[in-house]
Formats: C-alpha cells, structure tokens, sequence
C-alpha cells in the first residue's frame, strides 16, 4: 500500500471531532477562507436559500469571525446524512495541506 494510502487510511479512522478540530486549525492556521466557505456550500441552509432566491447579503466581517461561526457549526455533526461528506472533505483537506 502506498503511502499517500496509508495516510488516508489513517486520517479516515479518526473520530469526526478530532477530524473537524484537526482541519478546522490547518484551515485558521492557513487563512483559508475558501475552505470554510465551502463547508458552508454542502449543507443544506445553503441549497434552501440558493432555491428559493434567498440572498445571504453583504458578506462582512474578519476572517476569525467566520472561522469561530464554522467552528461553532461544525463542531458536531451538522446533519448525520452529511456525515461522510464533511469526513471525506476533512481528510482531503488534511492529506492535501498537512
């Protein structure tokens, strides 16, 4: 087994929590809004205001205050249904920047 493999094993078994503390940091650590924001993207508050021509508005704020509100919402598992989603998003991020 390669070694990219094993590390994607082993990321894999981790708990959600420890996943989302671990690639919640790399992300701050990097600034990487991109990242939350994405996170943001799959959940489903997301889909239902992109469907129904909800607007989300002005996007303001610092980096940190979107870091803490994705922490605060992720923290645990947004929606049991997501789960595989938000775990196979935080063992790419992690094996991609660590």
């Amino acid at each position: 087994m390669s070694e990219q493999w094993a590390e994607i094993e082993e990321l894999d078994s981790l708990p959600y929590a420890e996943l989302h503390d671990r690639a919640m940091r790399l992300a701050q650590k990097r600034h990487d809004l991109s990242f939350f924001l994405d996170l943001y993207n799959h959940t489903r508050s997301m889909h239902a205001a992109a469907t129904e021509g909800g607007s989300l508005g002005d996007l303001s704020g610092s980096l940190i205050d979107v870091v803490n509100a994705t922490r605060e919402a992720f923290a645990e598992i947004p929606d049991p249904e997501l789960e595989p989603l938000f775990r196979a998003r935080f063992v790419d991020y992690l094996h991609r920047n660590s």
